[in-house]
């Protein structure tokens, strides 16, 4: 009896062990995937150049994103070439005068609706939800399987009125930034 209830303490011991190394793994492979996605918007805000702008690009993050926080926050990263503004809707984007925006959850024809508002202003457009990267954003973010890769809309790029440094499209071609 007394040997029984040792083995099965043993094995629910070693159940709970292997739910909680599990669990680990897990939670490390999103904090790679928050990091991957903050370098990648990072490297392509830090290699884009504005007109008319003089200091840090403010970047407008909508708050249905996944990666609010891993955009968002200065805590332990290193420092963001922008400055984060989290906003809900299209009006608290509008009245922010983002300098770029990063789409959450928005389709790509709310995109559009938003860039024929914003016409006039030099602004860069980066989703992580458009995936055909067809219309809408000039950047679309592609995560698979914890894997962050982007294309680029040049159509997009060149109606954007910001210029990005030429490398930084090559990248889009390129596997090795994954």
């Amino acid at each position: 009896m007394r040997n029984s209830f040792l083995v099965s303490f043993f094995r629910l011991t070693l159940v709970f062990i292997l739910f909680l190394t599990a669990g680990s793994a897990a939670a490390g492979a999103l904090a790679e995937t928050d990091k991957s996605v903050r370098s990648i918007v990072s490297g392509i805000v830090s290699y884009t150049r504005w007109p008319a702008l003089s200091g840090q690009p403010k970047l407008c993050v909508y708050a249905s994103s996944r990666y609010v926080q891993a955009l968002s926050s200065e805590k332990g990263q290193n420092p963001l070439p922008y400055t984060p503004v989290i906003v809900r809707n299209d009006q608290e984007a509008l009245s922010a005068t983002c300098d770029a925006i990063y789409f959450g959850t928005e389709s790509p024809a709310s995109q559009l609706e938003l860039i024929r508002q914003y016409q006039g202003r030099a602004l860069l457009l980066i989703s992580e939800q458009n995936p055909e990267c067809v219309i809408g954003s000039a950047f679309c973010l592609i995560i698979n399987d914890n894997r962050v890769k982007f294309s680029v809309n040049l159509d997009a790029l060149s109606r954007s009125g910001v210029r990005v440094n030429p490398d930084v499209l090559m990248l889009a071609r390129n596997t090795k930034h994954e």
